[in-house]
């Protein structure tokens, strides 16, 4: 009994005397409860109006900070950079004084996506509408970036199809095709150098989306981690004022 009752009183001081890291411990752990709990108080509606309304902020202030000049272009996160199929013909032309080609070539695709990217806003108003309240619960307890998964799983397809015309048009508008064309003619110029062909449509409107979801998971993950980025009441409540 004795043995017994030290043992105790042991127990009790190491309790004791490292309580302040007990007492984090127990902190945390009320505080993710708190969480949870507070995450199943919000109703349905309020759930998903509160994602909706985060992806059509995220959404639109991609789709107008990429579609603005030098939205893709003066951006090294999501900048436009030549084919790597290709990366021997820059390489070489530029040793042999045909720099400006090569860079004429860069900025003229990602003109053409600044110019085609707003085509973009109506699918994203599309697949925000459809959002379900099971989609926006799995969202809301998801990774800092999942309903940009979400959403590229939803519109990748869509998108790639509409905006590869859109794409095109706008290269032709640029010149991006001439520009493909002086540098390849130069590069064909230097004896001995033979270069594979680049399907630049399909080239251009993949990166050119990669950019896309890549900024928007940017933005959504402001959303997530920074109270400042959330801009509205319904944001803060689903999301925390802090």
């Amino acid at each position: 009994m004795i043995v017994r009752k030290q043992y105790i009183v042991i127990m009790l001081t190491v309790i004791l005397t490292t309580g302040t890291s007990y007492g984090g411990f127990f902190t945390d752990l009320f505080k993710k409860v708190g969480t949870a709990d507070s995450k199943a108080k919000l109703d349905e509606s309020t759930v998903t109006a509160g994602l909706k309304e985060a992806l059509s902020i995220a959404t639109d202030k991609t789709v107008t900070a990429l579609s603005a000049p030098d939205g893709y272009f003066a951006n090294k996160a999501v900048k436009i950079l030549m084919p790597e199929k290709i990366q021997k013909v820059a390489e070489t032309l530029g040793k042999f004084g045909f720099q400006k080609q090569v860079d004429d070539f860069v900025m003229s695709m990602n003109r053409a996506a600044e110019k085609a990217t707003p085509v973009a806003r109506g699918y994203f108003s599309d697949a925000i509408k459809q959002m379900t309240f099971k989609d926006a619960m799995k969202i809301l307890d998801g990774g800092n970036t999942a309903a940009t998964e979400f959403f590229k799983d939803k519109t990748y397809s869509k998108l790639y199809d509409s905006l590869k015309p859109s794409i095109s048009h706008s290269m032709d508008q640029v010149g991006v095709v001439n520009y493909y064309k002086d540098m390849m003619g130069k590069f064909s110029s230097i004896p001995f150098m033979n270069a594979a062909s680049v399907d630049l449509d399909d080239y251009v409107t993949n990166e050119a989306l990669d950019g896309l979801f890549y900024t928007v998971g940017e933005e959504e993950k402001k959303i997530r981690k920074d109270p400042a980025s959330r801009v509205t009441d319904l944001l803060k409540e689903v999301f925390g004022a802090n």
